[in-house]
């Protein structure tokens, strides 16, 4: 039940980038924060999404290096950015975490990285679902070979997390890492939690290329 839950508020999640994209809301000549509060009026008036689990991305041009707890200077978004959005709704109760790419113009550098993570992204998903044992740790490593096969660099600090019922569940431990997809967690991701129940995972990748200072970023329910 849990399952389909997530399901359904990532579907919803997704129709809300879709209209996102319908209405012309990415453009240039805004801000980050002009098109934060955009697609957050688009969620409410459209969706009655009216919260959200974890803070709202927009991020631009050098600012897709950033990493989620990073905070970086408000930026104009330019005619040739590429640019990520990143929401965690929450819709009947329940989280999502929809992260997806986009390209300002034509630049083919730009299109390739957009392309290559959400293509990896479905990679490693086929790759996960042939999995009955497996340590988070390994997961990560997994994720970051997937970004230099692509000829990238991993970005993130992790690679996912945990979602579920809102607010989902949270370590005893403030500082554990059990929760994430982390290079230093060791725990197994199939493990149950404390009352037996399945969890359910966020894959989530950010592949850079630092030189040229540009990300993509691609998030979705594992």
């Amino acid at each position: 039940m849990t399952r389909q839950r997530l399901v359904h508020a990532q579907d919803i999640s997704i129709q809300l980038f879709k209209a996102i994209e319908a209405h012309h809301l990415i453009t240039a000549g805004q801000t980050e924060a002009q098109l934060n509060e955009a697609v957050c009026d688009l969620a409410l008036k459209e969706f009655g999404i009216a919260q959200h689990w974890h803070k709202k991305i927009v991020r631009a041009g050098k600012n897709t290096l950033a990493i989620y707890p990073d905070n970086p200077p408000d930026r104009m978004i330019n005619k040739d950015d590429i640019l990520f959005i990143d929401l965690g709704p929450i819709v009947e109760g329940y989280e999502a975490d929809i992260g997806r790419t986009y390209v300002l113009g034509n630049d083919a550098r730009k299109w390739k990285l957009k392309n290559d993570v959400e293509a990896a992204w479905y990679e490693i998903q086929a790759w996960f679902r042939q999995q009955t044992i497996l340590k988070a740790s390994i997961l990560f490593q997994y994720a970051a070979d997937k970004a230099a096969e692509y000829g990238w660099e991993f970005g993130g600090a992790i690679a996912g997390h945990i979602v579920g019922k809102y607010p989902h569940e949270q370590p005893l431990d403030p500082q554990s890492l059990e929760l994430d997809i982390h290079p230093d967690n060791p725990n197994d991701i199939f493990l149950t939690d404390a009352e037996g129940n399945e969890r359910h995972w966020i894959l989530e990748l950010q592949f850079v290329d630092r030189r040229n200072e540009i990300g993509a970023y691609f998030e979705q329910l594992l």
